[in-house]
């Protein structure tokens, strides 16, 4: 058998074009790429308003079944199906979001993709990229610094500090930061209260900067943000403390979308990344809809399983960006169908054709709530080399027996041959004309009520419970005139439950609501369930272990 050669040995390999060659295939002129090296630029805000004169092409979206805690192949088969579209003479462009820190050294890896199905410069995606996560986390903290030197300076707002809801951003797994005092040491550092850290994918800002449509817009957003409350309870915002104009400037390079490539040259714009299951899990609208006006394809990505990512992407990005996808692909892999069919990770590599039927049942689920929104589906089997001829059969017979068909995709050790098939399919189902897209539930249904229908008709539990505190703060939003917002549900991404261990298609499960907080400036109301963190922490042998440089001076350990 040939030696596999690591991921970050194949990006390491790869011919990259320069940007400038890249932006060209997209009609972009080079003046209007401001470049970040030779292979990484930002495309100008000058270009984007004058390509909006311009038709859509059509939007493809990429979603999974519930993943393994390794994750699936879900950014490998999204960049796969672009570079096997641009096989097949679709003019074609990939949308995924940028990683973050934080699974970059703890335990997922980054997001660039794997095998021959990667964007690249794979080291710098992962890493520091254009900035932009560092530019979120400077502004996100500009405010917390704002708040308390307001607090500090007089208090002209009468911010209630047991009620400053603005909490500090880290781009990092730190549990330690999760729950901490501040202002501690006396008089001439403040006033103490509680507070503490999310990791800046949590952050407002990064949705603010992933649903901002141009410059005002963004600025207005960061306007918008709720810093704390009053001691009547009246929200205070961040214009009210002259926060909003500053945020704007440390955001403005970083609202710009970024362009880079495939390892077979294919544009690819990267850009934002907020988690799928403690944020809304898209990249940014200015990115995809910039695409959208440039390619006939655009391929883009919703992170985690079809429950977090898909749901957030129809309810909340297609909602405000009045995008209309044309088909969605739902990932599958033989490993997380077993693994949902009850075998234990370490037994993933033995074959268990029983346990791949039993796992099909998640695969159904995701199935069916896709085609809940209007959108016609298509199943890919991202293939690993433990796969078996039977496996692969028991799921391509069962998704037939739902009148839909699975593909099996060898793209990450055949780059676009191994997913030429699927290409041609989705093409198809894109032509067809019959996605009828639509949201889940009406603008004015009432805040916990759509809660409640997230958790019957997509987790499919009895019902959503929640305390009379967090009842009395939704309706509070509601007379506030927040009512009209869609959720954004902050729920492990492990199960259809709040349970990571529940498995499968469960039914019957009540999902608690534990928290909830109001997100004006980004336009919906996040509710926090069961005990997910907005700041993770580190497992026990995190990925940070073994990334090093080695004696030429080149990273090693990244994936």
């Amino acid at each position: 058998m040939a030696e596999v050669k690591s991921d970050i040995e194949i990006a390491r390999a790869a011919k990259k074009k320069p940007i400038q060659e890249i932006g060209e295939r997209l009609g972009i002129p080079s003046e209007h790429l401001l470049p970040y090296g030779h292979d990484k630029a930002k495309i100008s805000a000058e270009f984007i308003a004058e390509a909006r004169k311009n038709g859509d092409g059509k939007l493809i979206l990429v979603t999974a079944i519930n993943p393994t805690p390794a994750g699936e192949g879900k950014t490998t088969t999204t960049v796969g199906l672009g570079d096997g579209l641009n096989r097949i003479g679709k003019k074609t462009a990939v949308c995924i979001r940028e990683a973050s820190l934080g699974p970059c050294f703890g335990m997922k890896g980054g997001a660039a993709g794997g095998g021959y199905a990667q964007v690249v410069p794979m080291e710098d995606m992962n890493l520091h990229f254009t900035g932009d996560f560092h530019a979120i986390t400077s502004a996100h903290n500009l405010l917390s610094a704002l708040i308390d030197n307001h607090i500090y300076w007089g208090n002209s707002e009468n911010i209630d500090i047991r009620r400053v809801a603005w909490r500090r951003v880290m781009d990092m797994n730190d549990r330690a930061l999760r729950q901490i005092v501040v202002s501690l040491g006396g008089v001439a550092n403040g006033f103490p209260r509680e507070a503490g850290f999310d990791i800046t994918v949590a952050s407002e800002v990064m949705a603010i900067l992933c649903l901002a449509t141009d410059l005002r817009d963004l600025e207005r957003r960061l306007g918008d943000i709720i810093v704390g409350y009053r001691r009547d309870k009246s929200p205070v915002f961040a214009r009210d403390i002259k926060a909003d104009g500053a945020m704007a400037v440390l955001l403005k390079d970083a609202l710009q979308p970024n362009l880079v490539q495939t390892l077979e040259n294919n544009p690819a714009f990267v850009h934002g990344g907020p988690f799928a299951n403690i944020a809304h899990g898209c990249n940014s609208v200015m990115a995809t809809t910039t695409a959208l006006k440039l390619a006939d394809y655009v391929v883009t990505e919703a992170g985690f399983g079809a429950d977090l990512g898909a749901e957030k992407f129809f309810d909340i990005k297609c909602r405000k960006a009045g995008l209309k996808p044309s088909a969605a692909v739902i990932v599958a892999t033989i490993r997380a169908l077993k693994m949902n069919g009850g075998v234990k990770k370490e037994d993933l590599g033995a074959e268990d054709v029983e346990a791949v039927k039993k796992g099909c049942a998640n695969l159904g689920r995701h199935i069916e709530n896709v085609k809940q929104f209007g959108v016609p589906a298509i199943v890919a089997i991202n293939h690993f080399h433990t796969d078996t001829a039977a496996e692969i059969e028991a799921v391509k017979a069962y998704v037939a027996s739902m009148g839909e068909e699975a593909v099996l995709c060898r793209h990450w050790a055949e780059g676009s041959a191994g997913i030429e098939e699927l290409a041609h399919k989705v093409v198809a189902l894109a032509e067809s004309g019959t996605s009828q897209f639509a949201p889940l539930y009406r603008d004015d249904m009432p805040l916990f009520e759509k809660i409640d229908t997230i958790v019957t008709r997509i987790y499919r539990g009895l019902e959503a419970i929640a305390d009379k505190s967090v009842r009395a703060q939704l309706k509070q939003w509601e007379d506030q005139g927040y009512g009209k917002l869609p959720v954004c549900m902050a729920k492990t991404q492990y199960s259809f439950s709040t349970d990571p261990n529940l498995r499968g298609a469960p039914t019957g499960h009540v999902v608690p609501v534990r928290e909830v907080r109001l997100s004006a400036g980004a336009g919906f109301v996040v509710a926090i369930c069961g005990e997910i963190m907005t700041m993770p922490g580190l497992p026990s042998a995190p990925s940070a272990e073994k990334i090093f440089l080695n004696e030429e001076g080149y990273i090693e350990g990244l994936f």
